[in-house]
């Protein structure tokens, strides 16, 4: 079966104001399959925020390959990329990221506003039901200021999960929350991620958290190693 994202010898690097080459990613190789939870650790500067966007089909690495189900992504160019990243992937960020003037529903729904293949009062109805997933059916109309940091971190996931995507990227998932609201958030989106059959790519430097994924992978001298060093 072919894994639903691939990364082969990947390398990223950067040119400084400077004129020296900052090099983040070395010969990175991953591969990421159906149903698989894997958490990403990493000390702070190590590279996981450009890991992410490689992994999220935002960046270009400097060299390697970026196989997106079995596409290369430098074969297929930007319009590629795009429709790829929007039919593949869903990603979550530590600090919500929603629109303040929008409801919870309008917030999840906004997705499938962009796709611009849904009418209005389907988005409304497959908003409701992701809503519903997260536990949230009830606070539909409520706005962010209404929502509890664990809430708007709910309706995050919600959001993410209502195209459908294959793999979703969660950047510090609980980083945002205390220890038992992240808690509750966390075992949502895991419970989500298996029931859905989605991969899940967590990235946090809370050992608590990676624990609880199938494979724990450390960024470490710009590239992956199994396991917590």
């Amino acid at each position: 079966m072919t894994p639903l994202l691939q990364l082969e010898d990947i390398t990223r690097s950067f040119v400084l104001p400077s004129r020296q080459r900052l090099t983040i990613l070395r010969g990175l190789d991953l591969t990421v399959e159906a149903s698989e939870v894997t958490a990403i650790v990493g000390r702070s500067g190590s590279g996981k925020s450009t890991l992410l966007n490689i992994l999220g089909l935002l960046d270009a690495p400097t060299s390697g390959r970026v196989l997106c189900n079995g596409s290369d992504m430098a074969q297929v160019g930007d319009g590629g990329r795009c429709r790829l990243r929007g039919e593949m992937l869903g990603f979550i960020f530590q600090h919500f990221h929603l629109l303040e003037r929008r409801s919870a529903l309008e917030n999840v729904s906004e997705p499938l506003f962009y796709a611009g293949r849904t009418a209005l009062a389907a988005r409304n109805e497959l908003a409701h039901a992701a809503l519903d997933q997260v536990g949230l059916s009830e606070r539909a109309l409520s706005t962010p200021a209404m929502l509890s940091g664990g809430e708007q971190q709910r309706v995050a996931i919600a959001r993410a999960l209502i195209r459908k995507p294959r793999i979703v990227l969660a950047d510090e998932p609980t980083g945002a929350l205390d220890e038992q609201t992240g808690e509750q958030v966390l075992n949502i989106l895991l419970d989500l991620a298996r029931k859905t059959g989605v991969a899940l790519i967590m990235v946090t430097h809370e050992h608590t958290v990676a624990e609880r994924a199938d494979r724990v992978l450390t960024l470490a001298g710009g590239r992956l190693h199994v396991g917590v060093p």
